[in-house]
């Protein structure tokens, strides 16, 4: 659906589930003008698994097609792994569209750190990845940082915020290894990399050796969007928009009730 002449364009966030939300919902804090579209590659779910070449050709043949139906004002890449993958190759494909994309935060995790002690909590795609070892290499040289690789935790998230239960024991194996004790110090802040694990935030504060500054990235991608996005005087939200569109065509009962309360049509 593209905009009518008189209509802003909307911002359309991309994730490989619905772990974008997070980024979802503080963008519309700071973007109430502007409608949004959310899109689900949960055809392509989880990332993960996934061989990179074939990833890194799925999303930029998912973009081409996006783009052209919705012609959106920018597009916000809501998932580190699909963003630490292909990235520039998104930005060298379409230089007409502006792209935001998402990091794991280890620029202000280690700026804040008292410990000096700094976990990365991420999927292992993004673990692997050799931008999230330059992002160590350039802003936290000064640290010991762990990256955390966690299979599963995606998955839990999903089922988590679905209504599912999780268990303790299952989600603690998970996230054990983001703690480290060294020379009377301990880990002091983990880096939620990947946009599923904020939702499951309060579970890992309960289930934690001891406590930690969990870092969302969430707000300052909404920051990074808004200060690209143009402001305009007197613009009134369209109505046109705020609908998802989920790759495989069919989402179940439980998502499309919890994209309704994010104020999605499914």
């Amino acid at each position: 659906m593209t905009p009518a002449a008189n209509e802003l364009k909307p911002v359309l966030v991309f994730d490989s589930g619905i772990g974008g939300l997070t980024v979802l919902r503080e963008a519309r804090v700071l973007m109430p003008e502007r409608g949004f579209i959310y899109i689900a590659d949960d055809a392509g779910f989880p990332y993960g698994g996934w061989e990179e070449q074939a990833l890194k050709e799925r999303i930029i043949s998912l973009f081409a097609r996006l783009l052209a139906e919705h012609d959106p004002e920018v597009c916000i890449i809501a998932c580190n792994t699909a963003f630490t993958l292909v990235g520039a190759d998104l930005r060298a494909a379409y230089p007409e569209m502006t792209f935001v994309g998402t990091v794991p935060a280890i620029k202000p995790a280690a700026e804040r750190t008292r410990s000096g002690l700094v976990s990365v909590l991420a999927t292992p795609g993004t673990v692997k990845r050799a931008y999230t070892r330059d992002l160590i290499q350039s802003f936290a040289q000064q640290c010991h940082v762990r990256l955390v690789g966690s299979e599963n935790l995606a998955r839990m998230a999903e089922a988590y915020i679905r209504g599912d239960t999780v268990s303790d024991e299952v989600v603690l194996s998970e996230i054990d290894q983001c703690f480290v004790e060294k020379d009377g110090r301990k880990t002091d802040i983990v880096v939620l990399a990947c946009t599923h694990y904020p939702f499951m935030a309060n579970v890992f504060r309960r289930l934690a050796p001891w406590p930690v500054d969990w870092l969302d990235p969430a707000e300052a991608i909404a920051r990074r969007a808004r200060s690209l996005v143009p402001k305009v005087a007197d613009a009134v939200h369209s109505d046109n928009f705020d609908f998802a569109v989920f790759t495989s065509g069919n989402p179940d009962f439980a998502t499309r009730r919890l994209m309704q309360g994010f104020g999605l049509r499914a």
